[in-house]
């Protein structure tokens, strides 16, 4: 009678233990129902997007493509230079000002879109006034959108120097540029192109600057944000989608230098005939030993080496094809015999081979190949040599090199295989706020809407197709198998660690700490007595068992707040979607 009791407190106090587990389950379970209603009602119940409102900002340049974009931006007729080859090509890719087809984001927004695949495109628009940012800040800041990718293309603009022969028509790859900047993808190159031209101030030449390690450029269909900031103090950054990516100085990062050396190598200065740079050289009073074999082959016949029992000397290696058939158009006459074709001999795969037997050869040990002198170290060694230096008859120091050539117009002009690619709210002006103001207005509103409906068209992976971990397991889904994971778990982590394993898997420990209070329990029991033990492993008993039935409790309330929490989730996503929109519609501070 006292062992049954005592049986029964163990299995108590583990419901007990399970308790709190399965309780841990059910509220998983409540959750992930929750985040799957909440999911399904922010995907199946239509989401009010907001409506495109043009922005107060001010700047020198600042484009929304609203309905008179036209009387600003002209396409290129005139033909793109190829300095690689005679050939010219025509700039015959078309534009057009529409809302994206792709993950639109904010109702009536509309973008510069290039309409044609493989194809030269080209177009600008001229400032008011032209922008000269000479100690000032300058920003560029726009909008892209890959609506069908982009494997090989640019999606990149220039700002145009400003002159009098600046015209729209005849835009081109030829047309001077202050800078280039934007994402620029085709293969394994990927980068964000920021190029610069610096007027050398001896010569008057412009010359191309690279930035050494560009950013990768995000290759999405959602809208990426693009950020060039060039400070006064010759420092630049580069933002994609708000973050930085890159920033340094423009007198240390760019290749070739702004400033040339002020040293260069004397291009007279040659190296004296008798100048020895050889380092080593094979010793001269070395000599070849006497018992050095240079004809000595390199493998020799293993005469050690004997026929194995198995070989089969009497049976070719291959045989006629048993399986093969003449060719019902097979003619004697015109044709000759018909042979079949040969087959590898199977009997000769069962055993060690077929055929005549010879030994095989081995690696020569007399084997020394051809003599040559060790090497020393020269002692008529001077070192490398180099010509001297002299001063740089074209060195220049450049301070400045942020101070910018006047820009007098923007302009695209790309090649790409992908149509579809979509350019939104240009910035081009002097202050960071405003362009995070751009943002926080245009950006920060549809990319959250975008993404959301990126992420919900994409196909859920099946919880077969998921391996799940001891972590992911549940009580209720399988007791047995949960256990032994657990177990096995805890085992593991306490061959290194037993104390990370109790904070790990506590509930095994706890397991392992009831087994030996009930093994005690047991042991007093028979010691003491049955008529004391007994009440006191019954009260116990009951004490667990009332723990158990709460723990159940605990469970079930945690999963209708769970379920509650479902039921308010359509409403929680059309609330902050309400609250983007009056953002985004309201007027610019």
């Amino acid at each position: 009678m006292r062992f049954n009791e005592v049986l029964a407190s163990a299995l108590y106090t583990s419901a007990a233990l399970l308790g709190p587990v399965r309780a841990a389950d059910d509220i998983d379970d409540a959750a992930e129902a929750s985040s799957t209603s909440l999911s399904e009602s922010s995907t199946s119940l239509p989401v009010e997007k907001p409506t495109f409102t043009p922005s107060n900002i001010k700047a020198p340049f600042f484009e929304q493509f609203t309905d008179d974009w036209d009387s600003r931006w002209q396409p290129s007729h005139a033909k793109k230079q190829d300095s690689k080859t005679d050939e010219d090509w025509a700039y015959v890719g078309t534009w057009a000002v529409e809302e994206p087809h792709v993950l639109k984001g904010i109702d009536g927004d509309k973008g510069l879109a290039v309409k044609n695949p493989a194809a030269h495109h080209a177009i600008s628009a001229k400032f008011d006034k032209k922008i000269d940012n000479k100690g000032k800040t300058l920003v560029v800041q726009y909008e892209v959108k890959l609506q069908n990718g982009l494997e090989c293309g640019g999606a990149y603009l220039k700002l145009l120097r400003d002159n009098k022969k600046l015209h729209a028509e005849e835009f081109s790859n030829a047309s001077p540029y202050v800078i280039m900047f934007g994402p620029d993808k085709c293969g394994a190159t990927n980068k964000v192109h920021f190029i610069f031209q610096h007027k050398n101030p001896k010569t008057g030449e412009y010359e191309e600057k690279h930035l050494k390690s560009p950013p990768l450029a995000r290759i999405v269909k959602t809208t990426s944000l693009y950020t060039l900031i060039v400070n006064p103090d010759q420092t630049y950054e580069i933002r994609i989608d708000g973050e930085k990516m890159k920033n340094g100085s423009l007198l240390e990062d760019f290749t070739p230098s702004v400033n040339p050396e002020k040293e260069i190598d004397d291009p007279k200065d040659k190296k004296p005939e008798d100048w020895v740079d050889e380092a080593r050289i094979p010793d001269p009073d070395a000599t070849k030993p006497e018992d050095w074999d240079e004809d000595a082959p390199y493998e020799i016949v293993d005469t050690e080496a004997t026929k194995p029992d198995d070989w089969l000397e009497d049976e070719p290696t291959t045989i006629p094809d048993p399986e093969a058939e003449k060719p019902e158009d097979w003619d004697d006459e015109e044709d000759g015999d018909w042979i079949p074709p040969s087959v590898p001999n199977p009997k000769c795969e069962e055993a060690s081979g077929c055929g005549k037997w010879e030994p095989p050869m081995k690696k020569n040990p007399e084997y020394k190949g051809k003599w040559s002198a060790p090497y020393i170290d020269n002692p008529a060694y001077k070192g490398v040599w180099k010509p001297k230096k002299i001063s740089n008859p074209d060195y220049f120091e450049d301070k400045t090199p942020a101070n910018f050539e006047p820009m007098g117009a923007i302009g695209f002009e790309i090649w790409t295989m992908q149509n579809d690619i979509l350019f939104d709210n240009i910035y081009i002006g002097h202050s960071i706020e405003d362009a995070d103001k751009l943002k926080a207005e245009t950006y920060d509103v549809k990319h959250p809407i975008e993404k959301a409906e990126d992420e919900a068209s994409k196909p859920k992976p099946s919880d077969d197709d998921i391996p799940k971990s001891p972590l992911d397991l549940k009580f209720k889904d399988d007791p047995v198998h949960y256990i032994r994971e657990k177990v096995q778990l805890f085992l593991e982590i306490a061959k290194k660690d037993p104390i990370e394993a109790v904070k790990f898997v506590p509930e095994v420990a706890g397991g392992i700490g009831v087994l030996a209070v009930t093994l005690l329990a047991v042991i007093l029991g028979s010691v003491l007595g049955g008529s004391k033990a007994a009440p006191e492993v019954k009260k116990a008993a009951d004490k667990v068992k009332k723990a158990a039935v709460d723990a159940k409790d605990q469970a079930v309330d945690a999963k209708d707040r769970a379920v509650d929490a479902a039921a308010s989730g359509a409403d929680k996503v059309q609330s902050e979607v309400n609250k983007r929109t009056t953002r985004s519609s309201g007027p610019a501070e």
